[in-house]
């Protein structure tokens, strides 16, 4: 449990972890290693405001997964920053200057602050759950963890219409699926994570996959079944929201297309080791970047 003197003592932001609006686009570059955010391609106003908004979610995240630390620091500095968003609510001062621009942006930009508040939730969830029972399940832990960030990214873009959301919801719901495909071994083999498994229960038991079989490393058809199975719907679900690079105009519209051509390029990686992220976890490499870019300026 979180007591009122774990908050007073441990939730304050660290100047280490946020030192100053200036650190906050470095600060998502490290971090990032599949899609673009406030690349090069989008307009240069907007990437700022991007960085920010990345680097709350980067943070929190991070809060998260600081396995150093006890659960209950974990929360605290999450509800640290609950906090700091309830300021912004309140249109009330803070001492932090990162949480002061970010409050300015979320004004200048009329963000909804609901998406920052469900990441945080999320991100509690990852302190204290490590299995999920179904598809279901998994769902909703994705409509927090990551369509907050398209939804706030349209907003900004001033086209957050209700056809735009869900085209969004689609994407990023895809985009962390194929996140947690690739990184099936670090969830699982991490201590500080208590070996997080974000794949559906149910599934592993139609598949006859099991967790020993994950602690193992050891493949097998139903290994490689379950994974393509698993792929093919990430894909699925990516393509789905696909209309929405084409109608999000000009730079904005790029971006998109690099992010889902990101997207599809892992899959491309996914499907051609057949699910043996173990010994071949698939990443963006250097070189993958003109080809994606490429496709975007061709679609």
């Amino acid at each position: 449990m979180v007591t009122d003197s774990d908050i007073f003592n441990i939730t304050k932001i660290d100047k280490e972890a946020i030192k100053s609006l200036e650190d906050s686009l470095e600060f998502s570059q490290q971090h990032y290693e599949n899609f673009p955010v406030a690349s090069f391609v989008l307009p240069k106003h907007l990437r700022d405001p991007i960085a920010l908004i990345y680097t709350f979610a980067r943070q929190g995240d991070d809060f998260a997964d600081d396995g150093h630390h006890k659960p209950t620091w974990r929360l605290a500095k999450l509800h640290g920053f609950k906090i700091e968003l309830d300021h912004i609510a309140s249109n009330t001062k803070t001492k932090s200057p990162f949480f002061t621009e970010l409050g300015n942006t979320i004004r200048k930009y009329e963000l909804p602050l609901t998406p920052f508040y469900d990441l945080l939730d999320a991100f509690g969830q990852d302190v204290t759950k490590t299995r999920y029972a179904n598809f279901y399940e998994l769902l909703d832990y994705c409509r927090r963890s990551a369509n907050p960030i398209g939804a706030l990214l349209l907003h900004l873009f001033g086209k957050a219409t209700h056809e735009n959301l869900i085209y969004s919801n689609k994407i990023c719901t895809a985009l962390q699926l194929i996140n947690f495909y690739q990184d099936v071994a670090i969830d699982f083999e991490n201590e500080f994570h208590k070996s997080r498994i974000y794949l559906c229960q149910d599934e592993m038991q139609q598949f006859s996959v099991t967790e020993a079989q994950i602690a193992s490393q050891h493949l097998n058809r139903h290994w490689e079944e379950f994974m393509l199975f698993n792929i093919d719907r990430a894909e699925a679900m990516l393509h789905e929201g696909k209309p929405l690079e084409h109608i999000l105009p000009g730079r904005i519209g790029l971006e998109m297309r690099m992010i889902i051509g990101g997207g599809e390029r892992v899959l491309y990686k996914l499907k051609n080791v057949r699910g043996d992220i173990f010994k071949h976890r698939p990443t963006l490499q250097t070189w993958d970047w003109p080809l994606i870019l490429l496709k975007a300026l061709l679609r």
